[in-house]
């Protein structure tokens, strides 16, 4: 676990389950996904392609603060459809680089052009957290021989 980890190393431990909703949808339906699987943001696909992503703040931005119904509100309408995603590949690091340049917090996975997991920043902090602890545990047995 480091910042040079590939992201298919979290997918690996996290799962790759990506919720998506289609287009037409509203943005209600898209709320209550997000609400329902406890995330922030939910992939928006048609016929199995990745098409846009739809988040908390797309909501907040695009329908609450417009005076707009999410019941009577299309996904389409507010998602964003130029998605920056990545590839199994990229490195915790790259994400992060990717996440802060262009201030999103999640970003799907794609090998080739098929979905294959999303990662949020959360996922990373944690990573990132977890390599921490392994290195100063690691430091710690090698000063003092004794496993911390």
């Amino acid at each position: 676990m480091n910042p040079n980890s590939s992201i298919s190393e979290i997918l690996g431990h996290k799962g790759s389950t990506v919720w998506s909703i289609a287009p037409n949808a509203t943005v209600f339906e898209a709320i209550q996904m997000m609400a329902d699987k406890n995330v922030g943001a939910v992939l928006v696909t048609e016929n199995d392609k990745l098409v846009g992503i739809i988040s908390e703040r797309d909501y907040t931005r695009k329908v609450v603060l417009k005076g707009k119904s999410s019941k009577t509100t299309a996904v389409k309408e507010i998602l964003s459809s130029h998605v920056i995603h990545v590839s199994p590949s990229h490195t915790v690091e790259e994400c992060m680089r990717l996440m802060t340049a262009h201030h999103v917090r999640h970003l799907p996975v794609l090998q080739e052009e098929k979905i294959v997991g999303i990662i949020s920043i959360g996922d990373l902090v944690n990573w990132i957290i977890s390599a921490q602890h392994t290195a100063i545990s690691q430091l710690q047995t090698y000063i003092t021989g004794v496993p911390g």
